[in-house]
C-alpha cells in the first residue's frame, strides 16, 4: 500500500465472487487477492466457505456467506438451515436477503420475524440484511431499514448485484437518515471504481461490496479516479 487512505479503503471491502460458474481456481485467486490487498472479507456462496476457510486459515481476512441469495424467496426454514450450515462451515458473516414479497405485501411482521430468527440462531457472527433497494419505494426503504434495526442485525446492505439495479449514493444517505447512523451500511451492486467507493463512503457507507476490489485498489494506487 502506498498510503494509509488506500489501506483504510481496502479494509472496508468485501471482496466478492458470486458468479454461478465460479471455480475452485477462481476462489483461490479471490482469497489470494484479499490477503494481498488487505480486504476485510471475501464474500462467497455457502458452498465455497470451507474452501475459503482452508485458504485463509493463517490470515485475518473474514469470510462472508450469502443466504437466501439472490431472491430472498426461500422459505424461512431453508434460510435458517443455510445460515447454520454456513456458520458450521466457517463463515464469520452472513449476508441475508430479505423477503421483498413480504415487504411489498405489507407483511412487515413476517419479514422481521424471519430475519430475527436467523440472527438469533447464529450468535457470534455478523449479520448484514440485503434489502434490495431497486425493488423498493423510498418509503419502503425507510421502513425496511428501521425494521432491520429491530432484528439485531449489524448491517443493512443495499443490493445483491443480481437485481434490476445496484447501489446508489442517494440510498446510502436515505438509510443513514432513517436509522440515525446507528447501524452499519454496506453499499453493493455495480461498484467498479475508486471514485464510486469514495462517493459511497462519503455518503455514509461503512462497508463496500464489490467484485472489482483488486482493480479499485490498483486504480487508487495509481492516483486515478
Amino acid at each position: 500500500m502506498k498510503n494509509r487512505a488506500t489501506k483504510h479503503i481496502a479494509g472496508l471491502i468485501d471482496h466478492t465472487l458470486l458468479r454461478p460458474d465460479a471455480t475452485d481456481s477462481d476462489i483461490m485467486l479471490l482469497c489470494e487477492e484479499a490477503v494481498e490487498h488487505g480486504f476485510y472479507s471475501v464474500c462467497v456462496h455457502p458452498s465455497f466457505v470451507k474452501q475459503c476457510r482452508q485458504i485463509l486459515s493463517a490470515s485475518t481476512v473474514k469470510i462472508s456467506a450469502v443466504i437466501g441469495f439472490p431472491l430472498g424467496a426461500h422459505t424461512s426454514r431453508v434460510k435458517q438451515y443455510e445460515a447454520l450450515e454456513a456458520v458450521f462451515s466457517g463463515a464469520d458473516e452472513l449476508d441475508i436477503v430479505m423477503n421483498a414479497g413480504f415487504v411489498k405485501s405489507n407483511h412487515w411482521e413476517a419479514a422481521e420475524k424471519e430475519l430475527s430468527d436467523i440472527v438469533t440462531i447464529t450468535p457470534g457472527v455478523l449479520h448484514k440484511i440485503i434489502i434490495e433497494t431497486c425493488n423498493l419505494t423510498d418509503d419502503e426503504k425507510r421502513k425496511a431499514s428501521m425494521m432491520v434495526m429491530k432484528t439485531g442485525a449489524e448491517f443493512i446492505k443495499t443490493s445483491t448485484g443480481f437485481g434490476a439495479g445496484g447501489a446508489e449514493v442517494k440510498d446510502i444517505a436515505l438509510i443513514k437518515s432513517a436509522t440515525n447512523g446507528k447501524i452499519g451500511i454496506k453499499a453493493a451492486g455495480g461498484i467498479r471504481s475508486f471514485h464510486q467507493v469514495r462517493q459511497f463512503i462519503n455518503a455514509g457507507a461503512t462497508r463496500i461490496g464489490t467484485s472489482s476490489g483488486a482493480a479499485i485498489i490498483q486504480e487508487a494506487l495509481q492516483g486515478r479516479e
